[in-house]
């Protein structure tokens, strides 16, 4: 998708045929996010899925990784090209146009 290949098997990430590391929760989270591309997907969602909890008392675990998938796939705050914010309701995962 977009440069991305996601094997979830190996855990691995490849953009532009260029291996990149990540950890196996980066790698559940990116791929509930590309499984459903395009969709706002809310907190409570992802750390139900990601995480399997339905505890949202301190979401910062899903800050920090949110935090560590923007920066491996070049992705920030102002120039958001994979992961968007969607403010109140949650993430949103889209593929660039090329």
């Amino acid at each position: 998708m977009g440069g991305l290949s996601l094997k979830v098997a190996e855990r691995s990430l490849s953009m532009g045929g260029k291996p990149v590391h990540i950890t196996p929760k980066m790698c559940a989270l990116l791929q509930v996010l590309m499984a459903n591309r395009g969709k706002v997907l809310t907190r409570q969602f992802l750390m139900e899925k990601v995480w399997e909890t339905s505890y949202m008392g301190d979401t910062r675990t899903l800050d920090v990784h949110i935090h560590m998938l923007r920066k491996v796939l070049g992705d920030d705050s102002r120039k958001q090209v994979y992961l968007h914010t969607v403010r109140g309701l949650g993430y949103r995962f889209d593929i660039p146009d090329v």
